[in-house]
């Protein structure tokens, strides 16, 4: 599996489920694959985590969801990966573009957070439905790149937020 057949997937299961279910129409989608093609999905999940690990963004998720963890962090961006990928790449160039999506207006009025666990393990839920077993730990690596120190700052001075994501 590519990334292209990995968003091919994604927008297949938005177009069958409900918002809050994408991960779970994912996996089971995926889980009609052959099991080699279920491991590959878990690499291109991981490096699109990877790609998406970025201050900006992080900053943008810890204003939406009123603070972000490490964990809340991989959480927000496994709920970005359910959004699709013209929103998820759209976000890794403008972190500010995601003011103008509506699950972030309803947060904002709400105040649900934004995350979706669930879609970091849809391969693994996948691997395990089609094959009955747990899917092999050598199947896949995490490389996670250095964090921008331009973006090392207090994510609680507002000011600094406001100015760096102003929408």
């Amino acid at each position: 599996m590519d990334k292209q057949s990995f968003w091919t997937l994604i927008e297949a299961a938005r177009a069958q489920a409900a918002p809050d279910e994408v991960a779970e129409r994912a996996a089971r989608l995926l889980a009609l694959r052959p099991p080699a093609e279920i491991a590959a999905a878990q690499q291109v999940l991981w490096d699109l985590l990877a790609e998406s690990y970025r201050s900006p963004l992080w900053a943008a998720a810890y204003l939406i969801n009123g603070g972000c963890s490490d964990d809340g962090f991989d959480y927000f961006r496994g709920w970005l990966l359910t959004q699709g990928e013209a929103v998820f790449a759209a976000a890794l160039v403008d972190p500010d573009s995601l003011a103008g999506h509506p699950a972030v207006h309803e947060a904002a009025q709400d105040g649900p957070e934004l995350e979706d666990e669930d879609a970091l393990a849809l391969a693994w839920t996948a691997y395990e439905q089609a094959t009955g077993r747990e899917l092999p730990s050598d199947s896949f690596t995490i490389r996670y790149p250095p964090l921008d120190p331009s973006w090392d700052f207090d994510f609680d001075d507002t000011a600094e937020l406001a100015a760096r994501l102003p929408r």
